[in-house]
């Protein structure tokens, strides 16, 4: 992608779409900042199917994608088909004509039924070139640190569809079929306010996790059905994103995603740690709230920890001399096998992989900016694709918004404290 942006730069051809002669009506900072960084050109390569050509139609690729992006960071609660009248698009509205490339002399409109075309004819592959042109220039900006590691989580994403159409008894399995073909009802998470059943889909993110400041940025998405379980999506999420070019050594995620028989670490390389799963026991002589290994009922002496070898852990004794009275006749090594409770394939005693399962819970704060900043938490479109390159679209946004900094939290002011008055004896 590198090499794409900086052929673009350096291309002394003229540029059909690099000079934006309206760009001096983009009053708002965070569309001039958009406006500057993207390349309409580089957009129109990436998104443009096979045999395109720019006579075919009236707007080009980047149009649509501008217009996406417009109504998901400044217009997120309103309707598509609200979005694109004269209130938001009009003659009057130059700023969201010159950011969108739409004419300001012309009564050109763009129509909800074509950016729904352009969303339902996004293929996956474009979805990921386009994330990786906007991670790209995410990591020209220096946000990301040098102490990375990410994290796995998912969020559901609720339609109006409550009631099933039909519902059929095939095989013996119960088959509902709702008004949104693709969805279906899955179990929610614990929330108070909710129900337990939720009809829809689940996004299945992975975050990069920055250690030292804990702020988290999606990576990439998949969305599946709301029954779907989360063990499924692990693998395919760490292939996508290693195809990206994205480096990863370490996962931290709940119980739902643990990699079972290590299939994955073999496979990519990439450690996955979770929490201590409760079904799990734990073995004999070992401390059941810190992990601690015990050679045999009659050690007191904490193991030294050897590492994994196949698929156990070695521990070797750690007694000094003349410390244990039974080191003649005590074997001094114990190998325990890999199991999703203290002994993963990186053990839970080891204290740098407690910090990632303090840090885990970071992982889901992009979930409630998508929802809140990006309007996902209504999903306004109905489809698996259309919603997913819906949420592709609320991800590149959210990535821009971090750019921008335009949105952060100001920590409140602390109301100064009145002076007390002493009392008189």
């Amino acid at each position: 992608m590198a090499d794409i942006v900086n052929e673009s730069k350096n291309n002394s051809i003229i540029k059909l779409f690099g000079e934006r002669r309206f760009a001096k009506y983009i009053k708002d900072e965070e569309l001039q900042f958009i406006d500057q960084l993207l390349d309409n050109e580089i957009i129109n390569r990436l998104l443009a199917y096979d045999g395109y050509s720019p006579a075919m139609r009236d707007f080009f690729p980047h149009n649509m994608f501008r217009a996406e992006l417009l109504k998901t960071i400044k217009y997120p609660e309103i309707s598509y088909r609200k979005f694109c009248d004269e209130e938001y698009l009009g003659l009057d509205r130059k700023q969201n004509r010159a950011f969108i490339g739409l004419s300001l002399r012309e009564k050109t409109m763009i129509d909800h039924t074509q950016l729904s075309k352009f969303r339902n004819s996004l293929t996956f592959v474009q979805q990921i070139n386009i994330t990786v042109y906007i991670l790209h220039h995410f990591l020209q900006s220096g946000m990301l640190g040098d102490h990375i590691l990410h994290g796995v989580d998912s969020t559901e994403l609720a339609n109006e569809c409550k009631i099933p159409l039909a519902s059929l008894n095939i095989n013996g399995q119960n088959i509902r079929i709702y008004n949104d073909l693709d969805s279906d009802c899955g179990k929610r998470r614990n929330k108070r306010d909710k129900s337990v059943y939720v009809v829809g889909y689940r996004l299945h993110t992975l975050t990069a996790i920055d250690a030292e400041t804990d702020h988290s940025f999606p990576i990439i998405s998949l969305l599946a059905p709301a029954n779907h379980h989360d063990s499924h999506f692990l693998s395919l999420l760490v292939d996508v994103a290693q195809a990206m070019g994205v480096k990863m050594k370490l996962i931290t995620a709940d119980t739902a995603y643990h990699d079972n028989d290590g299939s994955l670490y073999n496979k990519t390389g990439v450690y996955v740690t979770t929490p201590p799963c409760s079904t799990v026991s734990t073995p004999d002589n070992v401390d059941a709230v810190k992990g601690t290994v015990f050679c045999h009922d009659e050690c007191s002496v904490p193991m030294e920890y050897a590492g994994v070898e196949g698929n156990h852990h070695e521990y070797k004794c750690a007694a000094n001399t003349g410390e244990c009275l039974l080191k003649g006749s005590c074997p001094q090594c114990r190998c325990i096998p890999l199991d999703r409770g203290f002994f993963q394939r990186i053990p839970y005693h080891v204290e740098q992989i407690q910090e990632a399962h303090d840090i885990r819970k970071n992982s889901e704060r992009p979930f409630n900016l998508l929802k809140h900043q990006t309007g996902l938490e209504t999903v306004r479109v109905r489809g698996q694709s259309a919603i997913t390159a819906r949420c592709t679209l609320s991800s590149i946004s959210l990535l821009l918004l971090k750019m921008i900094g335009t949105r952060k939290k100001i920590p409140a002011k602390k109301s100064p404290q009145l002076p007390l008055f002493k009392m008189a004896a």
